[in-house]
């Protein structure tokens, strides 16, 4: 009975003496922000825009996506080329076609009669005209180009949420399985 007596004292004590053995302290315990805090400027993507509005190519390099420069300038310069060339042609085929008008016979197009003549105005003047918009749908291709990636470069894009492929093999048949795993980590 002694030892019963002894050993709930003894339990009776401690679990006192740490209670009392504590001191109070008024700390205000602050959560950390785990999170990076991304400064997002909203007017980012206007000023890409902007940028290649005035200059092709410029809005690429404002968002450091250096790479698509080229292809911005060969798109424009491309369909630049064939704008040219085809109003350079019209205008040698309408010339010829009023030099036959006229009278005269001794231009370059000799072998061709009227019709030809108009044949090839009409077909490289409907060639100028398609290039011309061609032209201009790569200048604003361009622009919005610089407009969305300066808008996707602001988002937050990490392995916390991510999707992969997986193969694995299946436990009954032994088989390979394929799939896609959707991981978000918190």
């Amino acid at each position: 009975m002694r030892k019963i007596i002894f050993i709930g004292l003894f339990l009776f004590i401690a679990g006192n003496a740490t209670v009392f053995a504590q001191t109070k302290t008024d700390a205000v315990l602050v959560a950390k922000d785990t999170l990076k805090s991304n400064d997002i400027d909203p007017l980012t993507p206007a000023k890409a825009a902007f940028y290649s509005a005035v200059l092709p190519g410029l809005g690429q390099a404002y968002n450091k996506k250096y790479w698509k420069i080229p292809l911005v300038y060969g798109a424009i310069g491309t369909s630049l080329y064939f704008y040219i060339d085809n109003n350079k042609k019209y205008h040698q085929y309408r010339d010829a076609y009023k030099r036959r008008l006229e009278g005269y016979t001794d231009d370059n197009y000799a072998y061709l009669d009227k019709t030809r003549l108009i044949a090839g105005q009409k077909f490289y003047q409907r060639n100028r005209d398609l290039s011309a918009l061609v032209t201009l749908a790569f200048y604003a291709l361009n622009i919005v180009d610089a407009n969305v990636d300066a808008a996707l470069i602001q988002f937050n894009v990490d392995e916390n949420l991510s999707v992969r492929p997986i193969i694995y093999p299946n436990d009954v048949t032994f088989k390979t399985n394929f799939g896609l795993t959707l991981n978000y980590n918190f």
